[in-house]
């Protein structure tokens, strides 16, 4: 066997069966242990699905797989099941990352806009906002377009989890609506002002300077190199691919 091929261990097998799908009609299905480590060769290595090594088995079953159960959202439950263990209710940390997206990114059904691909100053990429907990593990995120401002989808993505005490985010985040939401929450914002910001408020500058976990988190997250860079077209299809990686990376 290759040494450089990525394969479950016993422990994380344990953690991840329980919430893979049992509904199995007609032929038996190859070996799920199996398949699912050739699905995450292939987002770690960065190949194409056609090149995926034939220990993990048929290129086509293992893409297969993938995708249907995208669609039927098992990936992304499987990481929100194991990411509720780590819920923070006292320091969460709040930020964004741009992912490349490659020329095989488009062409996605309903327009780049519908696939959460946008326009920067980076070129044609999606933008991935994440919330993570004090130790710098990814809790729950959303994909946009990379022209998104990080405010609006960032007050969405607080209300989505359990209110922690400290939020930390850079200036970015620094917005009235966004302050007042916090407040309302119970929550204290350690978000530095921005420098045209007329009022200034306080923040902690020592819990602050924990901000850099999130960005490591991104960071671990890329070692992934179909994180890195966005090779689908479809939008499901890539947050799959997140939902796995962070899985993987943290919670298994």
């Amino acid at each position: 066997m290759r040494r450089n091929l990525f394969w479950l261990s016993d422990e994380q097998w344990d953690q991840i069966q329980p919430h893979l799908p049992t509904d199995v009609r007609g032929k038996e299905r190859v070996d799920d242990r199996t398949v699912i480590s050739g699905i995450v060769h292939v987002l770690k290595s960065g190949c194409r699905w056609s090149d995926v090594p034939s220990e993990y088995g048929p290129p086509t079953t293992i893409y297969n797989r993938f995708v249907r159960w995208a669609e039927r959202g098992v990936w992304e439950n499987l990481f929100n099941a194991c990411a509720a263990r780590g819920r923070s209710t006292y320091t969460q940390m709040i930020d964004s990352t741009h992912v490349k997206a490659h020329r095989s990114a488009s062409g996605g059904k309903g327009g780049e806009q519908n696939q959460a691909v946008g326009r920067s100053r980076g070129g044609r990429n999606t933008k991935i906002h994440a919330v993570a907990d004090a130790k710098g593990r990814i809790l729950t995120f959303v994909l946009t377009g990379g022209e998104a401002h990080d405010c609006p989808i960032g007050a969405g993505l607080i209300e989505a989890t359990h209110p922690p005490e400290l939020l930390l985010a850079d200036k970015g985040y620094d917005s009235a609506e966004l302050r007042e939401l916090l407040k309302d929450q119970g929550t204290k914002a350690v978000i530095p002002n921005r420098s045209n910001r007329k009022k200034k408020f306080r923040f902690d500058r020592k819990q602050y300077e924990r901000r850099h976990k999130i960005e490591n988190a991104f960071c671990r997250l890329k070692d992934f190199r179909r994180i890195a860079t966005r090779y689908d077209k479809l939008a499901f299809v890539f947050a799959a691919a997140v939902h796995l990686a962070a899985t993987i990376a943290w919670w298994v």
